[in-house]
């Protein structure tokens, strides 16, 4: 199944100025160039990384002890089609936040009932990791400067429902970073009436972009365990969230 009438997921040939895949090694390189970016954050007190899982977590790994700041995470999840796993068609994140793509799924007649199981497992699912990685609770990142980084953002539907999440937790600042964004989903969240960001930081911005996976010469899945170790050792000052 594809998703061809979405502007954003066609592909295109690369504008003669636009940056072309690969451009980093891995994410811990893309981590080390987006905090060379990020140099007015170092060591503000008042800060806190906040690595999106699984795959936004290795870059704000390195991020995070560039600029001496602690890190912490917050659970997100991509609600799948089911006929075809890697289309994202909605996003969940914690305090009741759920996105759909309206327009796409009302191409494909996506079912009520079939939306509601897909909600129910993976709530399910970002419940565990939030007990899992010990996301802060909302109470924690009050009146903080929240750097929330993933390792990048095509369709925007994660990002978009993680900030939104996260901005209801009355952070004095939130700002985006991420290596790589499509450039039309970049503009969306900065002229968002929504107020979702304070800021966005990205390495490249593309037109058009499908695979995330395609800027990294190495990108490999994390699992539940790696994450564990990238956080180990990088909580100073992270409550944890009960239960």
């Amino acid at each position: 199944m594809s998703r061809s009438s979405s502007p954003l997921d066609s592909p295109g040939p690369f504008p003669a100025d636009s940056p072309r895949p690969p451009l980093w090694n891995d994410r811990a390189a893309a981590g080390r160039e987006l905090a060379a970016q990020l140099q007015g954050w170092h060591g503000d007190h008042q800060a806190l990384v906040i690595g999106l899982p699984r795959g936004g977590v290795a870059v704000a790994a390195v991020l995070a002890d560039a600029l001496e700041l602690p890190l912490g995470t917050w659970a997100v999840r991509k609600l799948a089609h089911p006929a075809e796993p890697e289309v994202a068609v909605g996003a969940l994140a914690p305090g009741g936040v759920l996105l759909w793509d309206e327009p796409y799924l009302q191409q494909q007649h996506l079912p009520l009932e079939l939306r509601r199981q897909l909600v129910q497992e993976q709530d399910q699912e970002l419940q565990r990791r939030q007990r899992l990685f010990a996301d802060p609770p909302a109470a924690a990142l009050r009146g903080r400067h929240l750097l929330v980084v993933d390792d990048g953002v095509a369709t925007g539907l994660t990002a978009r429902a993680a900030l939104t999440s996260l901005r209801r937790c009355a952070p004095s600042r939130l700002v985006l970073a991420v290596p790589v964004i499509d450039q039309e989903v970049a503009r969306r969240l900065e002229s968002s009436l929504e107020g979702l960001v304070d800021g966005l930081v990205a390495l490249a911005r593309v037109e058009r972009l499908t695979a995330v996976g395609a800027w990294y010469r190495q990108f490999e899945q994390l699992d539940d365990a790696s994450v564990a170790a990238l956080l180990r050792d990088r909580r100073l000052g992270l409550p944890a969230r009960p239960g």
